[in-house]
């Protein structure tokens, strides 16, 4: 493991699949690319993590998936339900009060 590299905080991994999807839909491979490639390598997802989490998001109902061909092979795309978008809206609120409080403790003078 890169010791650049962090692991992502519990319950932050279905927050970024979520605003990964929100762009455009994607095949599982590509989400994992892209949150690597945004962060600048600093997270990783695993596919240990991420394929039960696509499919966790499939069940709930926030994504929704269908096959196609890439390259000769099929993939599944993922993208982002009416329900899944107001569940990444309200994780996103959530996740920015959290990290303002944990901002504003960190500034605090010792």
């Amino acid at each position: 493991m890169n010791p650049k590299r962090s692991d992502l905080l519990q319950g932050t991994l279905d927050m970024l699949v979520l605003k990964i999807v929100a762009l455009g839909p994607i095949h599982g491979y590509g989400i994992a690319q892209r949150i690597n490639q945004i962060s600048k390598d600093v997270l990783e997802v695993q596919q240990g993590s991420l394929y039960p989490a696509l499919h966790r998001l499939e069940k709930r109902g926030l994504l929704a998936a269908e096959w196609r061909e890439i390259n000769g092979r099929e993939a599944k795309f993922y993208s982002l339900t009416k329900t899944g978008r107001a569940q990444f809206d309200a994780e996103q609120e959530n996740w920015r009060r959290l990290a303002g409080a944990v901002g504003a403790i960190l500034r605090t003078a010792e």
